[in-house]
């Protein structure tokens, strides 16, 4: 069988298809270090193709099988939340379809992101769309996870073609299920190393892009554990992540801080939490232990693999194409002895280091602590700068992500509740603040800015924000212990009158959380406007 490789990238399509034993006559990809990476790999002279503008008369001919993963940048709801310029992506699938339509081939498979089977449809039903003209083409579209199909990571694509999914699903029996820390265990093998997909085995000490980061600091802990375990708006993630499956999706860009990075707990330093190495990141994308990235940098090299298609999918598709029966196939193990080392070990790189230095006027944002209510509800302390001063603020955030409305507060509040049994609690709380008070002495605004660019040491602005949060929580137990449902009744009243005056348009947002959770939203309130209302603030006041 005979096959071509759009948008091949480092060779994640064309690597399953041979070892599939179909020849991939032509690949075509356009950005050098991917193309580098294929080349070293593949033994190939491929040279960079733009290939939107590939001329259908330069394809070989004599084609069974195209295949190839089109960027999905503009499609990614990683790109801009989703707001990427779908008409440019666009493109890319139009090429890719008109060289099908061209060569007309036997089978042909595309790999893009989920969104884009929803784009496939809608376009290919469509007179107006311009992918309706190849609608003749009648594509099976499905969204699946390649966990599902050897590789050791949850990661769901589209994929489009004409090649029925259930006759690659018929391999799953003889699939194993390798988990994250099983591909973390087998590449810490200290004298023979076994691949944990495919089998092959390679001396420990030829085995390269093992080099790993430093061990994440408390900030970088903090930060990731708050961006996965507490973000305000999306779904929870584990923190760290779990060894005992498959690893999130493995993606092209990410940093130290990150909620896409995978942390995990460092098996080999008690206590320490670490990102992944190169060699981790290939094997859970499905790339067997031998294969080298020669890439330029660590974050070059995680790029190329973050954008590739597991080969172990391509692999049994290649399989299914070619009518192999299931009762002959005996696992991924089955190709381990056409895996060899090229001959290039892939340069190093060495890891990203922990910052070191940071922006005078790095920002912070952090929600406080018992005062996150998802779907972007929170109170939040934040930096903001007149000039040069930095000034630390208290805000309460509610709405819907498209629809953000904001309570600020300017120290009005404790008077409405004076005669109160609100200003009761509160009076009875007056040694904790007094020992909040001289907690936040032990600083200033413009030293808790310096604290947080690294530029001197003392408090931080994470320590500030567990000092509010443990403040709010006594107010909250305070409240409820004087008043109990009358005092969450008043509260509920309060709280949405107070919104409702924010909201200003008689649509208010998020009611019904607000009264279920009006006594905490109440306690933040009463926190937030003592904070900002504190003499301490008046350093970077003056300063401004």
């Amino acid at each position: 069988m005979r096959a071509i490789d759009l948008y091949s990238g480092i060779g994640g399509w064309s690597l399953g298809l041979r070892l599939a034993g179909v020849e991939v006559v032509a690949s075509y990809e356009w950005w050098q270090p991917a193309i580098d990476t294929h080349n070293g790999n593949h033994g190939g002279t491929l040279a960079p193709v733009d290939i939107r503008k590939l001329a259908l008369s330069d394809l070989p001919s004599g084609i069974d099988l195209v295949v190839g993963s089109p960027p999905c940048t503009e499609f990614s709801y990683a790109n801009r939340g989703g707001s990427g310029d779908i008409s440019e992506g666009l493109k890319d699938l139009v090429k890719f379809l008109e060289v099908v339509d061209h060569l007309k081939p036997r089978w042909w498979a595309l790999e893009n992101v989920p969104r884009v089977a929803d784009v496939l449809e809608q376009g290919l039903a469509d007179p107006k769309h311009g992918l309706y003209r190849f609608r003749h083409l009648a594509p099976l579209i499905e969204v699946v996870d390649f966990s599902e199909f050897g590789a050791p990571q949850a990661r769901r694509r589209c994929i489009a073609g004409n090649i029925p999914l259930e006759l690659v699903r018929a391999f799953q029996p003889k699939l194993g299920k390798p988990t994250l820390g099983g591909v973390v265990a087998a590449l810490a093998a200290k004298d023979v190393v076994i691949d944990p997909v495919w089998g092959a085995s390679l001396a420990a000490n030829q085995l390269t892009e093992m080099e790993a980061e430093a061990a994440l600091n408390g900030e970088e802990l903090r930060m990731n554990r708050e961006a996965k375990a507490y973000h305000p708006v999306y779904n929870n993630m584990a923190f760290p992540d779990p060894m005992d499956e498959p690893a999130r999706t493995v993606t092209a860009t990410c940093t130290r801080v990150s909620r896409e990075s995978i942390v995990i707990a460092d098996p080999r330093v008690a206590g320490a939490f670490r990102r992944l190495t190169i060699r981790e990141r290939g094997c859970l994308q499905g790339f067997p232990i031998t294969y080298q990235f020669y890439g330029r940098s660590f974050a070059e090299k995680a790029k190329m693999i973050g954008n590739a298609i597991p080969p172990t999918f391509t692999h049994l598709l290649a399989l299914a194409a070619q009518g192999v029966s299931p009762d002959v196939f005996q696992g991924l193990e089955q190709a381990k002895g056409q895996l060899e080392l090229p001959a290039a070990a892939a340069p190093v790189t060495l890891p990203d280091r922990e910052g070191r230095t940071y922006p005078v006027k790095r920002s912070f944002r952090a929600a406080l602590p018992g005062l996150r209510f998802k779907s972007g509800m929170r109170f939040e302390l934040s930096n903001a700068f007149d000039e040069d001063a930095a000034g630390w603020n208290l805000r309460f955030f509610f709405g819907s992500s498209k629809d953000v409305r904001e309570v600020e507060f300017d120290g009005a509040i404790w008077d409405e509740f004076k005669e109160t049994p609100v200003g009761a609690a509160l009076r009875a709380l007056s040694g904790a603040f007094r020992e909040a008070a001289a907690e936040l002495g032990r600083t200033d605004p413009m030293r808790l800015q310096r604290v947080w660019n690294h530029r001197t040491d003392g408090v931080g602005p994470f320590e500030v924000v567990d000092l509010l949060g443990g403040l709010a929580e006594k107010v909250h137990d305070r409240l409820l212990a004087e008043g109990g449902a009358t005092i969450v009744a008043d509260a509920q009243r309060y709280v949405v009158v107070v919104a409702d005056e924010v909201a200003g348009d008689g649509k208010l947002p998020n009611k019904g959380k607000l009264e279920r959770n009006a006594l905490r939203v109440l306690s933040g309130f009463l926190v937030a406007d003592w904070f900002n209302g504190l003499a301490w603030h008046d350093e970077a006041r003056a300063a401004a």
